[in-house]
This record gives structure tokens, sequence and C-alpha cells, in this order.
């Protein structure tokens, strides 16, 4: 992709406003909260400690709105406490000092490392330097710069205090990752019905296992029908798959297929009934028809081999489901995912944080040098150019840059474009009602609120009224309309290209790491089908080893999906994989796993045959997968040669169970293809 054209795309990703569900009471409660603390300090301190508190209460409530399955009390505690640390130490050092560049230096490039711990850290370590610019230059002595950042963690406070006296659907991120699991499994039933090779993203799924990892305390609390349902819908997708698939499940056509589709569609609708109960907290509601079709007696005399024995463990599998989202039955005695709690979690997160320091191309640690030197130079021009304000180029830098290409450019647009429309309505409010300090703090308040209300709906509107917040927010403390407006406009537009122009000089692109993301895969997929086949070999093996493996090719999946949608939009021209290319093998590999996950979900019982010559393929699966992993790095050919060879030596000594070695021929095809794949001529990218 040119330049040009990714800038367009990028613009008009910035400038994107999407309708989503709207929360009206949270805001209304993160509203609630600013506009008491902002109350109290009027009354008490007066305005500059208002506007100090009230930044501490407006980012408490913004980190709440974070992508993240910890209590939402602790992540509003955690910024105001930052926050307050920041500005305090900001102040300390003096904002018109070399000191203070060296310290914001130092906190940027802290902020950048951050991304490494995830997302919910890195934003908000981010905001709270870019805020810390503001609430350092309102303090005027170390007693009031005391007063003040104690003043921000207060707001940090009762924001968190709201949280837990007012509590709106507890626990409801996690019903909501659940309840999406069950219904994506659902669709995923009804998709097999008309096409029995339908692919199934097995994002929902990591999403509610994310969502599942509690804290002993909270595993004491967590609702009953949140126990269990995640593990009942991960067993149930490969009998889905297995049932419906021709290779391993019934015909194409006739009575048996036509019971399998029977069996699908009740199965939809029943976790759909699930989905539903355990997100609004209710009993679930199983329509007739589809408890009848499931109930039907004739399916043993229709169905034979492997699909009458996946059709009944569907069966047993949907009736766990209703009981789990019932809150009783086998989802209780589920044994959790355990997290760290918070305290245990800053020892870790400092080891990834120091441990990409040694990364020096890993696109986190370049985001960290970048946000680093951007916002050093952004300070400095503010400081000599002749308008006042000049934390706000640097704000603006912080505020727009991540670790990627598209986010940075699109947020960036977006940025000044938000920024445009916010102070020419702050603007036109003011002329009409010259607001006294009273008045500025209600609308200031009013602009979080709508900030709070429309944040998922696009970047560009929540800068607008972030934007506008600020402007009533300075104006009460005495600033004038004309003093912030002009000046901010233009500081915002250098910040923003600053930050463009950073990751042009110093990028850290995604395109040049596809085949390392897809080698990843190949490896993980290799892990995971080798794991399968291992099980045929000792049907008494445990299945930790295979569930962690099942995992690993999710992450590599996803990880691979990411890379190329990131891929797709940056001006950079790889070579060594072209479009057509990445398309075919990302389709022989996604067939791999899923013909591993099709013999998984008829693994023998512990008392069945041993198979003696899976164990040789199960051996050959992993060196050569490895081996071909290796060979994708380093742009070669990979070969299967062991593979074949392990088939050949298993043929020449009978298979008692066609199902694995059907399965096992499927393997080798996968394999093949993606060989294929990768010698495709590289077509040109568009």
């Amino acid at each position: 992709m040119s330049w040009v054209r990714a800038l367009k795309e990028t613009a008009r990703s910035g400038l994107k406003v999407e309708r989503r569900r709207l929360e009206p009471l949270v805001a209304l409660r993160g509203a609630a909260g600013l506009a008491i603390v902002v109350g109290i300090s009027l009354t008490l301190f007066g305005p500059s400690v208002a506007a100090s508190s009230a930044f501490g209460a407006f980012q408490g409530a913004i980190a709440t709105y974070q992508r993240s399955w910890r209590p939402r009390p602790v992540l509003a505690l955690a910024s105001g406490l930052s926050l307050a640390i920041s500005t305090f130490l900001g102040y300390l050092v003096g904002t018109h000092s070399p000191f203070f560049l060296l310290l914001l230096a130092l906190w940027t490039f802290m902020a950048g490392l951050a991304w490494a711990v995830g997302p919910t850290v890195g934003v908000i370590a981010s905001s709270n330097v870019a805020i810390m610019l503001v609430t350092v230059t309102l303090p005027s002595t170390v007693a009031e710069a005391a007063g003040h950042a104690g003043m921000i963690a207060v707001g940090g406070i009762v924001q968190a205090a709201l949280i837990v006296l007012f509590p709106i659907r507890r626990w409801g991120a996690q019903r909501d990752a659940l309840a999406d699991a069950l219904a994506a499994v659902g669709d995923y039933a009804r998709r097999l019905r008309h096409d029995p090779v339908a692919p199934f993203d097995a994002e929902p799924l990591m999403t509610a296992r994310l969502a599942a990892a509690v804290t002993p305390r909270e595993a004491r609390r967590r609702p009953a029908e949140l126990h269990g349902a995640r593990g009942v819908a991960e067993r149930i997708r490969p009998v889905l798959a297995s049932l419906a698939d021709p290779a391993l499940g019934v015909p194409e056509e006739g009575e048996e297929r036509h019971r399998v589709r029977e069996l699908l569609a009740a199965a939809g609708t029943v976790l759909d009934a699930a989905a539903r109960a355990v997100r609004h907290g209710e009993a679930p509601v199983i329509p007739p028809a589809a408890q009848a079709a499931l109930a039907t007696p004739d399916t043993g005399a229709i169905l034979t081999g492997p699909a009458r024995r996946a059709a009944g463990r569907l069966t047993t599998l949907l009736a766990d489901v209703v009981e789990t989202a019932q809150g009783s039955g086998t989802g209780q005695g589920a044994e959790p995912l355990l997290r760290p709690t918070l305290p245990r979690l800053i020892p870790g997160a400092l080891r990834t944080m120091r441990a990409e320091l040694g990364r020096r191309r890993s696109p986190v640690f370049r985001h960290a040098v970048r946000v680093c030197v951007v916002a050093t130079v952004g300070y400095l021009l503010g400081y000599v150019l002749p308008f006042g304000h000049g934390y706000w180029a640097p704000m603006a830098a912080v505020m727009v840059m991540r670790p990627d290409f598209t986010l940075t450019y699109a947020r960036a647009v977006a940025r000044f474009g938000g920024t445009l429309v916010g102070v020419a309505l702050a603007t036109g409010i003011v002329q009409l009602t010259h607001p006294d300090t009273s008045l500025s703090a209600a609308i200031a308040v009013t602009c979080a609120f709508l900030a709070y209300l429309l944040m998922r709906t696009g970047y560009a509107v929540l800068s607008g009224c972030v934007s506008a917040y600020v402007v009533f927010l300075l104006g009460m403390g005495g600033l004038q309309w004309t003093q912030t407006v002009p000046d901010r406009v233009f500081l915002t537009l250098i910040g923003g290209a600053l930050a463009m122009v950073s990751y042009a000089v110093y990028p850290a692109w995604e395109t040049p790491r596809l085949r390392t993301r897809l080698a990843d895969w190949l490896a993980a997929n290799g892990r995971y089908a080798s794991a399968v086949v291992l099980h045929y070999a000792d049907p008494d093996r445990g299945t930790g080893e295979l569930r962690q493996a099942l995992l690993d090719t999710r992450e590599a999946r996803i990880a691979w999906q990411e890379a190329l949608d990131k891929a797709t939009h940056e001006p950079v021209r790889h070579r060594g994989l072209s479009h057509l290319a990445a398309e075919e093998s990302a389709h022989a590999l996604s067939q791999l796993g899923r013909t591993a996950m099709l013999m998984e979900a008829h693994l023998p019982d512990r008392d069945a045959v041993p198979v003696p010559a899976a164990a040789k393929l199960a051996e050959a699966l992993r060196e050569a997968t490895e081996q071909g992993a290796k060979a994708v790095r380093e742009r070669r050919v990979p070969r299967w040669d062991e593979v074949e060879q392990a088939l050949d030596a298993w043929d020449g000594e009978g298979v008692p169970d066609r199902v694995v070695r059907r399965g096992a021929g499927l393997v080798l095809h996968c394999l093949d293809d993606l060989t294929d794949a990768l010698t495709t001529p590289n077509s040109p990218k568009p």
C-alpha cells in the first residue's frame, strides 16, 4: 500500500463514528463522581484545586472504561494515585527546569514500555503522563502541590467509592464475555448445518477464558452461573465440528445428514438460550422444539460409529450448559482460573517491562523511544513558540501515539478533527453564556458526561468532548477562552504531526514479521496435532499438555490475524510473502488446526486399545513442524518427509481406528497445502 493510500485509509478510520450500545447509567455515575469532587473542591479550596481534582476524577472514570477484567474500583484507584504522584514529582523538579525534561522523558519512556504489560496499563499510563503536563502548572508552592496531588487522589477514590456503592451490572463484563462465547458456538452450530467445514473464530472463547480468571477472593464471590460454562462450551465446539464434517462424520446427503442438521439446529437454540440467561442473570428457557429434537430416541438407530458417539456426547454437554446457566450442576465444581492480585502483579509487570529493554526491534520498545523523544521535543517547541500553554503539544502527541502505525495515524487525525469541533462548540457556548466559575464547572461536568457516554463511538467524538471539557475546566480557574482555544488548536496540530513523523522516521512495521507470525502458528499447530495423536498411543495420558497446546494454537492464530490486519494498512512492501501466499497459507494452517480438533473430539477412552504407531507419528509431526517453522522464517520451503515415512510405517502395522488414521492423512494433506501456498509465485500488492 502506498503512503498516500495509507494516509487516506487511516484518516477515514480515525474520523469514523460507529453506533454502539450506550451505557447512560455508567456515564452518569462517572459524571456524578466528577461533580462531587469539583463541588467540594470549589467550596473548600477554590478553582485551582478544583481543576486539579477534576482531572483526577475525570481520569479515574476514564480508566474504568478500559477493557480489563480487574475490578473497576481498582482501576480508578490506580489511575488517581499514579496521577497524583506524577503531578507532585513533576512540580517538585520545576516545570521550566532541565530536570523536568528529564522527568518527562523518563515518565513517557516508562509509559511506552507499559504497553508490554497490556493495552489497559498502557492507556492508563499514557493518559496519566498527558494529564500530568497540565496539572503540574496549576499549583504555585510545594504545599499547594501536595494539596493538589492529594485532591487528585481523592478524585480517584471518589470514583472508586461510587462504583462500590452503586454497582451497575455486577460482573457485567464477565457475563458478556461468557455469553458471547456461548452465542459464538451456537452460531457455529447453525452455520455447520449448511457448511459442514465452516470456519470458527476462537477469539470469543479466548476472551471468555481471560474473563474467567479471578483472584481467590473473587472466586468466592463470583455468581454460580459464571462457573464452568466456558469449559463446557470449549468441549462442545469440537463435538459439533466432528458431527458435521463428512470426513469423520456422516455422508453429505441422506437420512443421517438430515438427523445431524436437526441436532445442530437444536444445539444452536440451546446455546443461544444459555447465552441470554448468563447475560441477564436469569434462568434459561429452552424452546420445546429444541428439547424434542435432542431427546428423539431414534438417534441411535440412524447414526452409527463416530457420529453416534458425537451425538450422545453433544446431548450430555448441552445438558451441562443448561445446568450451569441455571447456577447449579457440574459448573460449580470447576476449578477456577486464578490470576495474581494487583500487588503480586507489579513485580511481574516490572520484569516484563525490563525484558523489553533487550528487544530493540520490538514494537513496544520502539514505541517507548518514539513517545519519549516526541514528548520532549514537543514540550521544547511549546516552550519556545509564542503561544503559551506549550504543554498541549506533548499532551496531544502522548495521547495519540500507539505501538502500531494504523492507530497512531488514525488517532492523530481524529484528535485534531475532534479538537477543532470541540473548541468551536466551546467557544460558541462561551460567547452565548459568558459563564462564571460555577457555570463553567457545570458545563465541564456535562462535557465529561458526554465523553463517558459517547466514548466507544469513536476517538474523534471523544476528543471533541474532552477538548470542550478542558476549555471549561481551565476557564473555571480564570483563563479566558481567547487564551486557550487558539493555542490548543495549533499546538494539538503540532503534537499530532510530531507523532506521525516519528512513526515514519522510526517505525515498527508489522509487515516484515509476517513470516515469523506464520511460523509461530505452524509450530503451535504442530504441537497441538502431535499432542492429539499421542493420546491414541497412550489413552491413559493426561489432558493438561493437550489443553495448553490448544491455547497456544489459538493465541498464535490471533497473533497472525492481528499482524495481517496491521500489515494490510501499512505503506510497506514485503516481497517475502505475497497477499495470495498469505491467504492460502492461513487457510492451510486453519485446516490443520481444525483437523487436529476433529481428532480430539474422538479421543479414545482411558481403557481403549493403544495404537503404537501413533507415537511415532506424533514425534514426526512435532519435529517436522518445528523444522518447517524454521524454514518458513528463513524463507525456505518446508518439507514433510518424516511425516510421510511415519504414515507409511503405520499402514504397514495396521490401524484399528479409522478416525485417527483418516485424520492423520488429512494432517499431512494440510501440510502439503502449506508448502504449495508458500511456493505460489508472489502476486503484486494492490
